[in-house]
């Protein structure tokens, strides 16, 4: 029965985070007990469960295929990131919001885009791979380009963020593959349940941010859901036409531009928070991100199923 409670949740994703932010922006009160300072603690259990989840076999594709991993996470740190510059310019966003924008775009790729490449018939090893590189490299990576792209407009404190993204990532997923090797039955017992709570915290994290900044958000909301509904779709059409043009495999490519066009927002919302407190809408483009990309992943998933389907995978 647990299980079946668990995979319901899992499968409804997107319509929990979905109404989670709906709930926050309209009645926010009724969430002014929930603190920001909970959020890096949720999403370092987040990881942690990343951590649990991680297979020796994952690394092992990281050295067999380094060329469709290197290509796909330089993709996922090219491509993001100067998206989200370009849209901060299109649209003269004001330089809280574009700095949230930006620290989207230079996050690693998220937990949910190996359930989404699963569903999408794409290669769930280079997926997973993908993402375990993009989150090793992200203490250094997300600091320096966030300063490159966007230092001259706001305050960057490069050391705070890597210290941040240390505690709240590397540390818990590190300690993830720690429990999950000297305690393999406690592993076992509690992967179960992984998924479902995944969902329920980082739809308590956009509850949160949403709540802070509701009367914000139904002024600007707007302009920010168009902005990361861009950023999100550009993302995933340029990763998978960088793969293609690497001559990938149909099943890599759709891994490729779901790694690429799905970012670890909930991270990005964390550090919008911790290191960029001056800031306070900086968090909103983050879990705007955390719903929106819930919703066109199943989309994705679906027509990159078909397509899988009509062509064949390694089409």
């Amino acid at each position: 029965m647990v299980k079946r409670i668990c995979d319901l949740i899992s499968s409804l994703m997107g319509v929990i985070i979905l109404l989670s932010a709906v709930l926050a922006l309209y009645f926010p009160s009724y969430f002014s007990f929930l603190s920001p300072s909970i959020i890096n603690p949720m999403l370092g259990v987040v990881m942690l469960g990343m951590g649990l989840t991680l297979n020796p076999s994952d690394f092992k594709t990281v050295f067999s295929r380094p060329k469709d991993v290197i290509a796909g996470c330089a993709a996922q740190f090219v491509v993001m990131p100067l998206l989200a510059l370009l849209l901060t310019k299109a649209f003269s966003l004001p330089p809280d919001i574009a700095l949230g924008v930006v620290l989207v775009g230079c996050c690693p790729g998220g937990t949910a885009s190996n359930v989404i490449t699963y569903l999408s018939k794409g290669d769930l090893s280079l997926s997973v791979a993908m993402t375990t590189v993009s989150t090793l490299l992200a203490p250094f990576l997300t600091p320096f380009l966030t300063w490159a792209l966007i230092g001259e407009t706001v305050d960057v404190d490069v050391v705070s963020m890597f210290l941040s993204i240390f505690f709240v990532v590397i540390l818990p997923v590190a300690l993830g593959l720690t429990i999950q090797r000297f305690l393999p039955r406690l592993t076992k017992a509690v992967s179960t349940y992984l998924p479902s709570f995944s969902v329920l915290v980082i739809a308590l994290i956009v509850m949160i941010v949403v709540s802070l900044n509701s009367a914000k958000l139904l002024s600007c909301g707007a302009l920010v859901v168009l902005v990361v509904v861009l950023h999100n779709i550009m993302g995933l059409a340029l990763g998978y036409a960088v793969a293609k043009l690497l001559r990938m495999s149909g099943a890599k490519a759709r891994a490729v531009s779901i790694e690429v066009g799905m970012q670890n927002s909930g991270l990005a919302s964390s550090l919008a928070l911790t290191s960029f407190a001056q800031y306070p809408l900086a968090a909103v483009p983050g879990a705007v991100f955390s719903v929106w990309h819930n919703i066109s992943g199943a989309i994705v998933a679906r027509v990159y199923s078909s397509m899988s389907d009509k062509n064949g995978s390694k089409k």
